[in-house]
């Protein structure tokens, strides 16, 4: 899979000369920066620009699993450490020595896991649960969060010692918002990939969604400018993407966005038929899943010629699932 960091802003610029400083070190990077806003394409473009670029790049994401199963992910185990241990498994420092480990969420790990991997980090050795061989490394360590650190460190709910550790490159993602003057880059992009991997001829959206785009604070930034992208050239009504936006929109915002007055920016008079009929953002919000739904399953039912089990497949779910679905949403070909 192809990484890219798009736009011109100068904070994007700072980003790629700070992955040019940093590929050529081994010193540890840690990513800031709101849900969304390309963390780990960062990580991914500091690994192939380094001399590591051949070995692995390991992901783990560190909010996703409690502490005892986070810790043998990390550092592996020995044959019977714990019931269940029927076998020796080594861990991703590991594994990813000599190569990358992306630690996604630091800022969630636990303290006591905290203190392991301080360790980790200083002597570039562990062992593995249940062990005492010692296990010596060289991983490059990559670590994000969208937690401000230093409110935590405060709060004791992450090591002072540790942060210092991981803050040696830092490397701050802007949100969205503060970079509205890439959005066009980034819908080019996103439509550009969607359209090949869909197959699609020819997309474009309208002028008064282009403008909407420009006023929303996108609170899920670009990962959900891809989402509205892709729901949209999967065939979701646009006057339903568009209700959403408005919806989420403060009236704080939708009078000023960014020091600037929407009238000048969007259809006043649309905004405010929009926001006088639109559903709660509830029921918006499960239409449009039923509707990404119904049309995802459509268009793989149509590459398939409505054989349910290869559709199915390419849809990664079972068949019995898929059944279900058709039944649910009450498609029948033809229809």
């Amino acid at each position: 899979m192809d990484y890219a960091l798009i736009g011109n802003h100068p904070a994007i610029q700072k980003i790629r000369e700070l992955i040019a400083l940093a590929s050529d070190t081994d010193l540890n990077v840690l990513l800031l920066g709101e849900t969304g806003t390309g963390k780990e394409v960062v990580a991914r473009l500091l690994h192939s620009a380094s001399s590591r670029k051949n070995n692995r790049f390991i992901k783990v994401n560190c909010a996703a699993l409690p502490m005892t199963l986070l810790e043998s992910e990390l550092f592996g185990y020995e044959k019977g450490a714990f019931t269940g241990a029927d076998k020796f498994k080594p861990g991703k420092f590991e594994l990813a020595s000599e190569g990358v480990i992306f630690l996604d969420e630091i800022g969630d790990m636990p303290l006591l896991l905290q203190a392991k991997l301080l360790e980790v980090l200083q002597s570039n050795e562990f062992s593995r649960l249940g062990g005492t061989d010692v296990v010596k490394v060289r991983t490059w360590v990559v670590a994000s969060t969208n937690h401000v650190l230093e409110k935590d460190i405060k709060d004791g709910r992450f090591r002072e010692d540790l942060y210092y550790r991981l803050n040696v490159i830092r490397i701050e993602l802007p949100p969205l918002r503060e970079r509205t003057e890439d959005i066009g880059l980034l819908v080019d992009h996103f439509v550009g990939k969607y359209r090949k991997e869909l197959n699609i001829e020819d997309f474009s959206i309208n002028a008064k969604l282009e403008e909407l785009f420009k006023a929303y604070p996108w609170p899920g930034n670009i990962r959900e400018l891809s989402s509205f992208l892709l729901r949209l050239m999967i065939g979701d009504d646009p006057a339903l993407v568009q209700s959403e936006i408005v919806a989420g929109m403060s009236s704080e915002e939708t009078h000023f966005f960014a020091g600037n007055p929407l009238p000048n920016r969007m259809d006043e008079v649309l905004k405010r038929e929009t926001l006088a009929v639109a559903p709660s953002l509830k029921v918006i919000k499960a239409r449009a899943a039923e509707e990404i739904e119904r049309k995802a399953i459509v268009t793989a039912l149509n590459k398939t010629a409505w054989n349910k089990r290869e559709a199915a497949k390419i849809l990664k779910i079972s068949y019995k699932a898929l059944f279900n679905k058709l039944n649910s949403l009450g498609i029948r070909r033809g229809l």
